[in-house]
């Protein structure tokens, strides 16, 4: 069946029996390719009902990276469900980068509780006026409306981190120090 351009899956959720269901790779990986991704509201028609369902797991062979099995979650459009949505980075840091930093993400989705019909595509994070020192927590992160973020509350989401060659450049200040400090000790 994979051979032929087939992926087998199943469909559950709502207190309904689990469905064994059939999906063309063509026809999922174009459902796929929209903003929204793996959580694209998908219309699985199965037995001549439909069912509104997300994307709940994809399971890969692990050396093509092919799509060997998937589990849909049924939704209603009125419910809450939990997924994860990719942060994305926006903006350019000056300050930062003339410091010799970089701005790092540390988290690249983050677990949102939403109806599917307020889903984010996506996370959007202005990091423009970040300086030195500055972290982004998850109370910091302004979700679209109808949308909440799941976790600590102080977790970093976005961070600031010193390079290697402001390291460096530290490491030889300091060094310069403590040879001063030796020749006037020996003087």
């Amino acid at each position: 069946m994979r051979a032929e351009g087939h992926i087998p899956g199943v469909l559950y959720g709502h207190g309904m029996a689990p469905i064994s269901v059939t999906v063309e790779r063509r026809d999922l990986r174009l459902a796929l390719s929209g903003p929204a991704g793996v959580n694209t509201v998908l219309t699985l028609d199965v037995d001549g009902a439909s069912y509104p369902a997300v994307v709940k797991e994809l399971q890969r062979h692990p050396v093509k990276r092919t799509v060997s099995h998937i589990d849909f979650l049924q939704v209603s459009m009125n419910e809450a469900i939990t997924v994860q949505v990719p942060v994305r980075l926006e903006g350019e840091a000056k300050a930062v980068l003339a410091e010799g930093m970089m701005v790092d993400p540390a988290v690249d989705t983050l677990e949102v509780e939403c109806t599917p019909a307020t889903m984010p595509n996506e996370v959007v994070i202005d990091i423009t006026n970040m300086q030195p020192g500055d972290v982004i927590r998850l109370a910091d992160v302004t979700l679209p409306k109808g949308s909440t973020a799941l976790g600590d509350p102080d977790m970093a989401v976005v961070t600031v981190l010193q390079t290697g060659a402001g390291a460096s450049a530290s490491a030889d200040e300091g060094e310069g120090d403590e040879a001063g400090e030796g020749d006037s000790a020996s003087e």
